[in-house]
């Protein structure tokens, strides 16, 4: 059968996607390939969030394009986001492509694989209406594009906050939570398979089963999944601040594999900003929110994001930002410059900020965070803590790395290993003890101990 190479760009909830797109291939006898130049088939799975994400979808369409236009492949597929946003501009604009799928039309990647069907004209599932119905379940085949230990468990789909910032509702379709059984025997699949993490994603995690009138059904999912036979952690990602309950909260401080760690993107502090980005709230009463998860969950880790430069963001709504975060003191933060985005109430507002000036309050945050990160990690040096290792070290062949439960794999740091007891490797994903020996801003240095 002819090899499928992919192309899975953006955020984990999209990679599940690829991984749908590349299990159902797979059943029909379709060779997948990690190298697009070795394909008879390329399908890019593109990001259209954010400006930098749209240019680096483009970027991989051109490439892959251009392999076609070598002759080394002979069909070329445009998937996601990106299409749901753009689809008549890219079909306008890029000719050499031979078929767009939206982010509802998972299920047509057979037949626009097929060199013997024309595609381009293949029907549109509008989202802009909210229309979408699309949720894969257990029976749904996946080829896991994570290493081999842990694996994305998409909840939901879909989002209806909303945020003015944010184009997800129109490329994803109204909220729609996947069944409470259809999750738990996927989790049990994954656990079959080897898995040791699962890690639950959606647009809105903190609404999974609201939709199915289901009260505190994340802190009931959460619990249940915890109490897989082979699974050691289970990590929650994408939270909102309205809806973290003290239900979902117990489950953290009492469930061991339920990690004791937070996503929650707040994306600022001030007031006036918030209420611009139709998200409500002000810096006291998320203060008072993260000092409720951290009583009621010691040792708890919070990550959160932020947004520099969103129209109408002052200085005196920047300093309350920094203000915020040096009270706080997060675990884990993300900043993003403001990315002005078509089609988005954001879109609309006046008093633009300069790009540079959103860059300069960006950076600032970060390095304010950074010092915040190794003041924090400096406090472990000393402390034996558990690991899930993981092999090699990506910065270096000398080390192996792991992550410790309050580490998210690929956006939060990680524990550098230089050392093993006799020098026995354990096995990707064995959970190891380690004792902690050196501090650097977002990552740990220590040595494997008995």
């Amino acid at each position: 059968m002819k090899k499928i190479g992919f192309i899975s760009l953006g955020c984990p909830k999209n990679l599940v996607d690829s991984e749908v797109m590349m299990g159902q291939l797979k059943q029909k006898g379709y060779e997948i390939t990690a190298n697009a130049a070795e394909a008879d088939t390329v399908v890019v799975n593109t990001c259209g969030f954010i400006e930098s994400a749209k240019k680096e979808s483009i970027d991989a369409i051109l490439e892959a394009a251009r392999l076609k236009i070598d002759g080394k492949a002979t069909r070329l597929v445009v998937a996601g986001c990106l299409v749901e946003r753009y689809r008549d501009d890219l079909k306008a604009g890029m000719p050499e492509v031979d078929a767009f799928i939206g982010t509802s039309q998972i299920n047509d990647i057979l037949a626009v694989c097929d060199p013997q069907t024309n595609t381009r004209s293949l029907p549109v599932v509008a989202l802009g209406n909210q229309s979408a119905t699309y949720l894969y379940d257990e029976s749904t085949p996946r080829v896991l594009a994570t290493p081999g230990h842990y694996a994305f468990v998409k909840i939901a789909e879909g989002c209806d906050r909303p945020c003015a910032f944010c184009f997800i509702p129109q490329m994803r379709g109204h909220f729609r939570s996947r069944r409470f059984g259809s999750i738990v025997a996927e989790a049990q699949q994954l656990a079959e398979e080897g898995i040791r993490e699962l890690i639950l994603v959606a647009q809105d995690s903190s609404r999974y089963g609201e939709d199915l009138g289901k009260e505190d059904a994340l802190a009931h999912l959460l619990r249940e999944l915890s109490h897989t036979e082979g699974i050691d952690w289970v990590r929650v990602m994408y939270t909102y601040p309205t809806h973290i309950s003290d239900g979902f909260l117990d489950v953290l401080a009492t469930e061991p594999k339920a990690v004791k760690y937070l996503d929650m993107p707040l994306q600022h502090a001030s007031r006036n900003v918030l209420k611009l980005m139709k998200r409500g709230g002000n810096r006291a009463s998320l203060e008072r929110l993260i000092k409720r998860v951290r009583d009621r969950v010691p040792g708890i880790a919070v990550r959160t994001t932020f947004i520099t430069g969103f129209p109408g963001e002052t200085e005196a709504d920047f300093d309350e930002l920094m203000t915020f975060i040096r009270n706080v003191e997060f675990d884990r933060v993300g900043v993003f410059s403001y990315s002005d985005e078509e089609g988005t109430p954001a879109f609309e507002l006046p008093n633009k900020v300069e790009f540079r000036t959103a860059e300069r309050r960006r950076k600032q945050l970060m390095k304010e965070q950074a010092k915040i990160s190794r003041r924090k990690n400096k406090q472990r040096v000393g402390q034996t803590v558990q690991v899930m290792f993981e092999g090699e070290s990506k910065e270096s062949e000398m080390l192996w790395q792991g992550r410790m439960g309050t580490q998210a794999p690929d956006i939060d740091g990680c524990v550098l290993i230089n050392d093993t007891p006799e020098g026995v490797l354990p096995l990707h994903g064995e959970l190891v003890n380690v004792l902690i020996t050196g501090a650097q801003e977002y990552d740990l240095l220590g040595r494997i101990v008995a």
